[in-house]
């Protein structure tokens, strides 16, 4: 885990995930400023804080619109847009308009540390926020002084326990023993067997790396490491070593052009393994290169929601809600988890209004007390604890060039035998 203190490293690797996001609806509460250091009785009763005036609460969003997460981070700051809008023509919250500042960082420690420092005296919390490394590297600060409502779109273990730090699904090392489990039913692998694991240096890989230890363990297996940075986009020499080394499958703990490359690379040279991603690894973009065709051929990727192609309720009117809003986009997950998270961020705020406390540390309460949320995206969260992950179910998917987003689901929301007693090292 990356803490400011510990390194030069660990203080640059600071502020992270992508776009805030907003909230549903309305509950008739109302309010005067409050955007000072400390909290203040409004009229009406309701007290407020940082972020909160009389007629709007501010959110922020720090994203990656340009850097290795571009396509997810547009996707999700997109997301949370619409729900913003959405959220305010049904009459905002607490009798307050919505308002999402959003800051693109790049994916670069700096430029992430930045943003946050700029939107952190002006906004209640923050509805996005891209790169674990990023959010664990201010994790301090923001649990020491701050206490603003972080949701991220990242989900390292390392980021449990904090109580203003609350993911929305499994973490990744969860999400790889709920991968690894798939790959075991399905009888692709075995005990005795041996494992790849490429992995992004940092939270995110290393994490991931932890559930791909655990699941080994429990099954007989062995894991085959293979550490990359993200600026690594050729995949040769990984594919190379993990062929040599006789393994049966390979995880992908890394972004969508790493997974690219390497199930392209491993198809052009006639290796045929399944491979298994994070929820991190794909992005439909990847189906239209070379490497598309192998992609839909033996590659899954593992997710806490179903894909925006689902014609389940919840996604098919997410879909078309999308499209009419942003009739030039694309769909993929991320605008799944983007409104996802937008909408429990809501669900805070309003139980924040009714109990009058519209302070940081109102909202941070509020969610303690969402025990069974039901998302509509396929499973069912619990934030009560800030030391467990809110869900232990992965979907699994696989791309599919047919269905909208690029994913359809292959097994429902299911917790692998070895991630049900697990406990993520936080």
């Amino acid at each position: 885990m990356i803490r400011p203190g510990t390194d030069k490293r660990a203080r640059l690797g600071t502020a992270a995930l992508a776009a805030a996001l907003l909230l549903a609806g309305a509950a008739g509460c109302s309010g005067k400023a409050g955007t000072g250091t400390e909290d203040k009785q409004a009229e009406g009763g309701v007290k407020t804080g940082k972020g909160v005036t009389a007629t709007a609460i501010r959110l922020g969003a720090l994203t990656d619109m340009t850097g290795v997460y571009a396509s997810l981070g547009k996707s999700v700051t997109q997301a949370q847009q619409l729900w913003v809008k959405q959220a305010n023509a049904a009459g905002g919250i607490c009798g307050r308009q919505l308002e999402l500042t959003v800051r693109d960082h790049g994916y670069d420690p700096q430029k992430a540390l930045a943003g946050y420092t700029e939107l952190e005296p002006e906004v209640l919390g923050f509805a996005q926020f891209i790169g674990s490394p990023f959010v664990a590297a201010v994790e301090d600060r923001i649990d020491g002084q701050d206490k603003g409502l972080v949701i991220p779109q990242a989900w390292s273990a390392s980021l449990l326990g904090s109580p203003a730090i609350r993911t929305v699904g499994a973490t990744y090392d969860i999400e790889t023993v709920n991968a690894i489990g798939y790959l075991l039913d399905q009888k692709r692998i075995a005990s005795g067997d041996k494992i790849g694991h490429v992995y992004f240096e940092g939270d995110y890989g290393e994490n991931a790396l932890a559930g791909a230890k655990h699941a080994a363990k429990e099954a007989g297996l062995t894991v085959v490491e293979q550490k990359i940075k993200p600026t690594d986009n050729d995949m040769s020499a990984q594919v190379a070593a993990l062929k040599q080394a006789g393994v049966k499958a390979v995880v992908i703990s890394a972004g969508p052009r790493q997974a690219a490359s390497l199930v392209g690379v491993a198809a052009a040279g006639g290796w045929n393994v399944p491979v298994v991603g994070n929820n991190s690894a794909f992005s439909p973009q990847l189906l239209a290169t070379p490497a598309g065709a192998a992609l839909q051929k033996d590659y899954y990727v593992a997710a806490s929601s179903l894909p925006i192609g689902s014609p389940e309720a919840g996604p098919a009117a997410l879909a078309s809600a999308y499209k009419a809003a942003y009739p030039d986009a694309g769909l993929d997950n991320g605008v799944v988890a983007g409104y996802t998270a937008a909408a429990v961020y809501g669900e805070a705020l309003k139980k924040a209004c009714a109990d009058k406390d519209l302070t940081r540390e109102g909202v941070g309460k509020a969610l303690l007390t969402l025990k069974s949320y039901d998302s509509g995206f396929g499973i069912t969260h619990d934030f009560s604890d800030p030391k467990a992950p809110s869900t232990r179910h992965s979907v699994i998917m696989k791309p599919d060039g047919q269905t909208p987003g690029g994913l359809k689901v292959i097994k429902e929301a299911a917790v692998a035998p070895a991630a049900q007693s697990y406990t993520p090292a936080g």
